[in-house]
């Protein structure tokens, strides 16, 4: 375990040193009351830096109780008192990570928590249904102790189901709406597929929620209206240029991805109406004796639009 003495002290001698820095440039520009900007740095760099070691090592405890909670062996001059002594070593040290658990899983359901909280709450559910499974089935434990590390079992459980559910929705939700702030057509879809990935990663181990198959529709919906979007730009840009034939195959790629599943019945029906009609006009455009023409340069070099 990291030395807390040496962490705070290091804390300290900085947030010292944050002090009379600051201090001494404010006395130099003037300021009436150097002091006070110079402590409320010096006192928030302090205060974060104590609860990050808390955080951090509050995690790391819990993890190290999950990891070793049935491989230690504790050292003893019979074979039967190092089974016995096993038992209780490994009985409470899943007891500890069990409590450890429900700490994080309280802090993690606080209103100002972030989607990471809950992820990091539902591994370590993970680790320690695990880690019982594993005691469980070695048969290291007595008939009662069984029955605690199995309702234990169940309480992980609802609070894996709870935790990982939480993370999905809230790190899609927070992607998606990313997504839609990117300008980029690329950036858009990239982001708005990691959220997808999300809501995956839940629907595996739990494909009976339907919110989340419902959200997942939606950004698969917002994707395709992307790329729609994106090709019916390009197809407007090549009309303007001249470049009649590009614009009806760009209309077609956009159509493409309009007639996708994802896509609602009256969206996509509403969509090719009006696409089709774009591509009439061009295909007008086209015939001989209507005073339109192809500007074949540019149609020959590489695509700019």
């Amino acid at each position: 375990m990291p030395s807390s003495t040496g962490y705070l002290l290091s804390a300290i001698v900085i947030a010292v040193g944050l002090f009379f820095g600051l201090w001494w440039i404010l006395v130099s520009g003037g300021d009436e009351a150097p002091w006070l900007p110079a402590g409320l740095a010096a006192s928030v760099v302090l205060l974060v830096a104590v609860s990050a070691r808390e955080v951090v090592m509050r995690r790391a405890w819990t993890r190290y109780l999950l990891e070793n909670g049935i491989s230690q062996n504790p050292p003893s001059r019979s074979r039967s008192s190092s089974r016995s002594q096993k038992k209780g070593f490994s009985a409470s040290l899943h007891s500890a990570a069990l409590r450890a658990i429900q700490k994080q899983s309280s802090a993690a359901d606080r209103p100002a928590s972030t989607p990471e909280m809950h992820l990091d709450v539902a591994q370590l559910c993970h680790d320690y249904l695990s880690s019982t499974d594993e005691a469980i089935r070695s048969g290291s434990h007595g008939s009662e102790k069984g029955i605690a590390l199995r309702a234990g079992q169940e309480r992980v459980r609802a609070l894996h189901k709870h935790h990982l559910l939480t993370w999905a929705r809230g790190q899609s939700q927070l992607l998606t709406h990313e997504a839609q702030q990117r300008a980029r057509t690329f950036d858009k879809i990239e982001t708005a597929t990691r959220a997808v990935d999300c809501l995956d990663s839940a629907l595996r181990i739990y494909p009976d929620e339907a919110d989340l198959s419902e959200s997942r529709v939606a950004i698969e919906e917002f994707i395709a209206s992307v790329k729609v979007a994106h090709w019916v730009e390009l197809a407007e840009r090549s009309a303007f240029k001249g470049h009649y034939r590009r614009a009806i195959d760009r209309y077609r790629d956009a159509l493409f991805y309009l007639n996708q599943d994802v896509v609602k019945a009256d969206v996509r029906v509403a969509g090719t109406e009006k696409i089709e009609r774009e591509i009439g006009k061009l295909k007008a455009r086209l015939k001989p004796g209507n005073g339109a023409h192809q500007r074949k340069p540019e149609d020959s070099g590489p695509n700019h639009d």
